[in-house]
Parts: C-alpha cells; structure tokens; sequence
C-alpha cells in the first residue's frame, strides 16, 4: 500500500510536469512557425489542462477499465466546478467580463446534455466515440470563430496570449514536447496501475476510482492554473480554463475509450454521476450569468460543499 501510494504521488507529479512542458515546447514551436496567437491559445493552450485526462483515458480504456476512464470525466469536471472553481473563488472573488465565456457556457451545458444522451442507455460504442470525436473539431472550429468575432479586445484571448511563450527555439521547443510527451504517457500508466492498487485495497469499484482518485489527480493542473490565473487578476482566463476543460473531457477525453474499447459501463455513471456533473455545470451557469457576472465567495463555499458532499457519499459507498 505505501509503495503504490508514493507510486500515485509521483506519478501525479509526472503527470502535470509533463503536461506543461508538452504544452509548453508546442506552443512555442506553433508561434515559431507563424500560428496565431488566437489559434493556438484556443487550442494548444485550452487543450493543455485536458492533456493528462487525454492519456490517462486512453491508458486507463487500453487496460480494459472503460469505467475508470469515464469515471475520470465526469469526475474531473465535477472537481473542475465544485472544487477548483470553489477555492478561487475563496481567494479571490471571480469577475467574468468575457464575451467568450459567455458563449462558451451554454456550449458546455449542452455538450454535457449530449454526455447525458450517450450515457443514457449504459453502453460507450465505437462511433459515439467517433461521434464525440467529430464534435470535439467542430468545437474548436466554432470557438476559433468565436474569438475572432470577438477580435483581440477580449479579455480572455489577450489573457491567453500572454501565456504563449516567446523567444523559445524550435531545438528546445521540440525537446520539451518529447520530453513531456514520453513523461506524460508513463507516468499517467503509474497514476492508473497505482491507483487500482490502492482502490482495490479499499472495495472500491472502477467507477468510483475514476470519479475519486483519477479525476482529482488528472485536475491537478486545472487546480494550479485557475489559482495562479486569479493571482495575477486573470479571471477569465482562470474560468475560461475550466468550461473548455470541461468541454474537452467530455468531446475528447470520452471520446476516446469509445474509440479504444467500446463497453457497458456500470449504470450508476448515469444514474448518479452524470446527474451531479449536470448540476454543478447548471450552477456554473447561474453564478456566471447573473447580474453581476460574479462568481463570489458565498457561490464559492456552495460549490465547495457540493464537492465534499458527493466526495463523501462516494466514499461511504465505495463498492458502487
């Protein structure tokens, strides 16, 4: 138990180290070839926080666990709202001026209802993973569009922009993609394997390991991101980063163990699961739309408790 624990830590580790570095090395080498900021800072860069639930996904559905990988959606973006979005906004209170995010809200209420759609019936196939897939490039697309409507007052793509680097060689930059890509896949294989270890240990089913251990772990770079984005007064880009992370862990991240090993999944994902993922977002979308377009630190503490409530009824029913 302890050696798979500090095996989950470090693996953990790894696992954002590497999803930043990759991102880093392919942001710079985008901008080096002539990419405009605004392409890559609504792809590479919103992509980036979704990279480890990517690979963990992927290893997790090649290892025969599709209830892990899509336990480890919709957990992460319950963490997503309820948890990171909870804590910044107990740091600081969140103020949401974006046009953006604004559009990109409704957008993620309805990929989820989509998620809801696919979920339904228990079963993740082949070409609902193909499905997901298309849509998650027809996103990009519409959001590429998007913000060049919006043009480069908004205040998320001048947020996003300046987190690109610059300066950076295509040598180093291409190191650093190897290096985080190679990192990314092994260390998200010692997150998985750990992460049974220590669930099995417990009861707990591969539904519940998804929606606990993984899906807190794989939001570990949301976490860091969002906290840091407040710091430096960049609120948009701290939510921004978290309604395209949930758009892509459900377009991308559940597309994937459809696509890799078609299964039943076990029927609490919908029952249970996808119905809490469908609150927290509505909530989101309450708080971020009112009349103030504040997310304030009383929304923040009812999202938190949220959080710690579904965490804790899962933990006391393990088994499911």
């Amino acid at each position: 138990m302890f050696e798979a624990t500090a095996i989950l830590v470090v693996g953990l580790c790894l696992l954002v180290w590497s999803a930043d570095r990759l991102v880093y090395g392919a942001a710079a080498i985008a901008r080096n070839v002539g990419i405009s900021p605004l392409v890559i800072g609504m792809t590479i860069l919103a992509m980036g926080s979704s990279a480890p639930e990517m690979v963990v996904s992927a290893t997790a559905a090649l290892s025969g666990k599709t209830d892990t990988a899509v336990g480890n959606v919709l957990g992460s973006n319950i963490a997503n709202i309820a948890l990171i979005l909870g804590v910044t906004a107990l740091i600081k209170p969140l103020s949401i001026s974006s046009g953006i995010i604004r559009r990109e809200l409704p957008l993620m209420l309805g990929v989820t209802i989509v998620a809801g759609a696919i979920l339904w019936d228990n079963h993740l196939g082949f070409y609902e993973g193909v499905l997901l897939a298309v849509l998650f490039v027809g996103f990009l697309l519409a959001m590429m569009k998007i913000g060049k409507e919006s043009g480069e007052s908004d205040p998320m793509l001048a947020e996003q922009e300046a987190e690109i680097p610059n300066g950076v060689s295509n040598v180093s930059a291409g190191i650093w993609v190897v290096v985080g890509l190679v990192l990314l896949i092994f260390s998200a294989d010692m997150v998985v394997e750990s992460a049974v270890i220590i669930a099995k240990s417990f009861g707990m089913s591969d539904l519940v390991i998804g929606l606990t251990i993984v899906a807190v772990g794989t939001s570990l770079p949301e976490l860091a991101a969002s906290i840091a984005g407040v710091l430096k007064g960049e609120d948009d880009l701290a939510v921004g980063n978290i309604i395209g992370s949930n758009i892509f862990n459900i377009l991308a991240v559940m597309g994937i163990p459809g696509i890799l090993n078609p299964s039943m999944l076990n029927p609490l994902a919908m029952d249970r699961d996808f119905y809490v993922m469908l609150a927290v977002s509505v909530l989101l979308f309450l708080f971020a739309v009112g009349k103030s377009r504040i997310i304030n630190r009383w929304e923040g503490i009812a999202l938190l408790i949220c959080f710690v409530g579904y965490q804790g009824y899962l933990l006391t029913d393990m088994a499911a």
